[in-house]
């Protein structure tokens, strides 16, 4: 299995990026997905989510209605769209896979990880 995160970059505050997850190695459409972030001494955090079936989606508190989480199952990619971007929003953003139902919030229910890609907000 093989994630593969890409999109992050150096963005203003304000500004927008679109984080891509491409999946390889399962069946995409059969797992949920989520995005989480880390910084230096910190532990992972939860981003979003997104259903295997009904692609439902779920937001931290910190990002609802600024991010969008979004899949697209015959491409076997999931996307995080960030608007109003932030400093504190400067992470590693990972994407990750879970096959089985869960709240999805915690990084442990994960089965499968990408490699993270970095988002940099400069102020």
């Amino acid at each position: 299995v093989q994630l593969q995160a890409s999109g992050g970059g150096l963005v203003q505050a304000g500004g927008s990026l679109r984080l891509s997850c491409s999946a390889s190695g399962l069946t995409f459409s059969t797992y949920n997905m989520g995005w989480f972030r880390q910084t230096p001494g910190k532990e992972r955090e939860f981003v979003a989510a997104i259903t295997r079936s009904e692609a439902t989606p779920y937001y931290a508190a910190t990002v609802k209605g600024r991010f969008t989480i979004s899949r697209d199952n015959a491409k076997s990619t999931v996307y995080l769209q960030m608007n109003s971007l932030q400093p504190e929003d400067t992470a590693l953003y990972y994407c990750a896979a879970r096959y089985y139902a869960g709240t999805l919030i915690r990084p442990y229910e994960y089965d499968h990880w990408g490699q993270g890609t970095l988002v940099t907000v400069s102020s």
